[in-house]
């Protein structure tokens, strides 16, 4: 997709770990909702829906109702026979009317599009599609409509990859950077002695595993530095040049949602007035997770 002279609006999307968290999301401003449901179908040891109350069907009509789409992520590389848990986790996402899942097993994508045609399907992060060949793979397979694109990638790199591909792209602006490479987090594994983050049952001290409290010798500690985290907020305008369709802010808490996703409408705003939003930027600079100093040109 070939960036055009007058882009399309970005698409904010923004966390929502709880209802309150998802309300919260909506009124300051969200185009589309990302949640998980409250079991190991999602990416990180976080707080999530009730899969079995109305509670998530009542989410959903709210968001319907403030404009805004639901997406449900639903990451999980599935383990030897627990498939049955991610496939019953998007037929739960359909039977409540979300917009789409957010998918990184090639099992649950293909299940997803055997099954609920209607769900739109997002390839997560944790797949690390990077190349025009790997996103052609999935689109071609699975009618993958958008792409979240791993962290690690420059604007410069955004730019040539969305104008080889046919698919949607989505860029995370307001998270934490990671260590490894997105989508291999084996290192979590031999730290902690669990599967990787989506895959682990008990509790690490921290929703990412590599980050988390570990007891090595006796002694608790992190073996990480919590790394820093992104602050892109000067960067908007040339993602929007490069073509990305949507913007993903991470994180859960309803104080927290409300503060950071305000901040980025505002900056969407100023963008699309054709403002740099420089004021907002040192302001996001403090709410980025790791309290991250304003981010450089990449």
């Amino acid at each position: 997709m070939a960036a055009s002279l007058h882009p399309d609006p970005l698409e904010l999307v923004c966390p929502a770990d709880t209802p309150a968290a998802l309300r919260a999301a909506v009124d300051a401003g969200a185009d589309a909702v990302r949640c998980g449901f409250g079991d190991a179908s999602a990416a990180r040891d976080r707080p999530g829906f009730d899969v079995a109350a109305p509670e998530f069907a009542d989410a959903v009509r709210y968001a319907h109702r403030g404009g805004a789409r639901v997406l449900v992520a639903i990451e999980t590389f599935a383990r030897p026979g627990a498939l049955d848990l991610c496939c019953r986790a998007v037929d739960r996402a359909a039977a409540a009317g979300a917009d789409a899942v957010v998918v990184a097993d090639l099992a649950v994508l293909d299940y997803a599009a055997r099954t609920r045609p209607e769900l739109h399907r997002h390839l997560s992060a944790r797949a690390a599609a990077r190349t025009p060949e790997a996103i052609r793979f999935y689109r071609e397979g699975w009618a993958v409509r958008r792409v979240v694109l791993p962290r690690g990638l420059t604007v410069e790199e955004i730019s040539r990859l969305d104008r080889a591909i046919e698919v949607e792209t989505e860029a995370v602006v307001a998270a934490a950077s990671c260590v490894m490479a997105e989508g291999r987090c084996r290192l979590s594994s031999q730290a902690s002695g669990c599967p990787p983050p989506a895959e682990a049952d008990a509790a690490a001290g921290d929703p990412v595993r590599c980050t988390g409290v570990f007891k090595v010798a006796g002694e608790a500690g992190r073996l990480f530095a919590a790394p820093p985290g992104l602050a892109t907020a000067t960067l908007l305008g040339g993602l929007q040049a490069a073509g990305v369709t949507a913007l993903q802010i991470e994180g859960g808490g309803e104080a927290d949602t409300a503060a950071v996703v305000g901040a980025f409408r505002r900056a969407l705003d100023a963008v699309a007035r054709g403002k740099p939003p420089a004021e907002v930027a040192r302001r996001l600079a403090v709410l980025a997770e790791g309290g991250a100093a304003p981010a450089t040109a990449r």
